[in-house]
């Protein structure tokens, strides 16, 4: 059911941080530093920068607030942040390095499928319990082979599933796809072909672009000739608004729709409105200021909104992930005290493994069967409109 649109609260300034944390005891390095220490294998530069920089801002924004908040007593926790350039060499040398280090108690990697896939098995060698930012299934799928390593984002199965329920809806027949050509990709066409076949819509064509490409207009322009229905895009928010434009300059007049991987800044860019009434799949966050605070987690993700916009200026979509991912380290920490045992790396992983929460992103869990926390609860339909997404309906 689409959540109903609200103005912003008045008195949202007044809501503060909701998790209470027990001060920590860790191994003998931490308590010499009396810091809890992070590593982050983010792509600050290269083909995925954009979204790698707004994840290097949101860790820093939630570990300045979990600092200030006391909840980890006297200890404060702090981030190692690499620079992997989007290359999957250069993301193992990071790893490596966090993994060999012992006073990291937890490692954050960023958007980049096969570098995640790549550091599974270093992090389970090293029990170094690491989560995700990466959308691929692989990357934390199956659990029992990846159990030291998590996901937290959108899921393919999901976002398919969710985008074909809506064009069951529109009645549509025909559609087309574009996708990357990359782990995330080849899930998605998978994943969309089945269900899609469920429903007795038909895929007409696909067209796959490199992770890398700046230039999708000719793969869009082979995909709308003839016209389908519907285009849905498979790829990052940079190929996407890309993909738009091309769709736009090819007078497509069909429903375009975007997969949660393109959730990139709130406000779609000057130009023409290349976007406008494309709907995507994604969380609350992207437009927080349509959902009425009427429990904690709302009124939290409505004050993290305006905590990043005030801190950077405008908001990224995929921000709450790196929040949601350093409040479960938190949080796992703080169960481990409060039990009465030593937070080291293996109790830790333990905790992340039975992980249950309403984050910033919407609900998360963990099982020992699935390492992927994002619910299929947290994800809604919003729609381009005056140049930013609000929710649908």
């Amino acid at each position: 059911m689409r959540p109903i649109r609200s103005a912003i609260p008045a008195l949202l300034a007044s809501v503060i941080m909701a998790t209470s944390l027990a001060g920590c005891q860790f191994g003998d390095a931490e308590q010499e530093t009396g810091e809890i220490l992070i590593g982050a294998d983010l792509e600050l530069s290269g083909a995925a920068a954009q979204v790698g920089k707004a994840y290097q801002r949101a860790l820093e924004l939630k570990v300045e607030q979990v600092n200030k908040s006391g909840a980890l007593g006297g200890r404060k926790l702090r981030l190692d942040v690499r620079d992997n350039r989007f290359d999957q060499k250069v993301s193992e040398s990071n790893i490596g390095d966090f993994t060999s280090n012992p006073a990291i108690s937890a490692i954050i990697m960023g958007s980049c499928n096969e570098c995640a896939i790549s550091a599974a098995k270093t992090v389970n060698d090293k029990r170094v319990p690491t989560i995700a930012l990466a959308p691929a299934s692989e990357v934390a799928a199956p659990a029992t082979d990846r159990r030291y390593m998590f996901k937290l984002g959108p899921n393919a199965q999901d976002n398919a599933a969710a985008i074909v329920s809506e064009l069951t809806t529109r009645e549509a027949k025909q559609v087309a796809l574009l996708h990357t050509d990359d782990k995330y990709g080849q899930e998605g066409v998978q994943t969309l072909t089945a269900e899609l076949a469920k429903a007795d819509i038909e895929l007409i064509r696909t067209r796959a672009v490199q992770p890398t490409d700046t230039d999708v207009s000719q793969a869009v322009r082979a995909l709308v000739t003839p016209d389908p229905d519907t285009v849905i895009v498979w790829t990052p928010a940079e190929q996407a608004t890309l993909a738009s434009a091309s769709l736009a300059q090819a007078d497509f007049a069909g429903d375009v729709f975007f997969d949660g991987v393109a959730a990139g800044e709130l406000f779609l860019g000057s130009g023409p409105r290349s976007a406008e009434n494309t709907t995507m799949v994604f969380t609350q966050t992207m437009a927080i200021d349509d959902v009425i605070a009427t429990t904690p987690a709302k009124a939290a993700r409505k004050q993290w909104f305006l905590d990043y916009t005030a801190r950077f200026g405008g908001y990224y979509g995929y921000s709450s992930f790196a929040a949601d991912a350093v409040q479960l380290v938190v949080d796992a920490v703080g169960r481990a005290s409060g039990n009465g045992g030593a937070p080291n790396r293996d109790t830790i992983r333990g905790l992340l493994e039975t992980s249950e929460t309403d984050g910033l992103s919407g609900p998360i869990r963990m099982t020992p069967e699935n390492h992927s926390g994002l619910m299929p609860q947290a994800l809604t339909l919003l729609v381009a409109r005056g140049g930013r997404w609000r929710l649908a309906g």
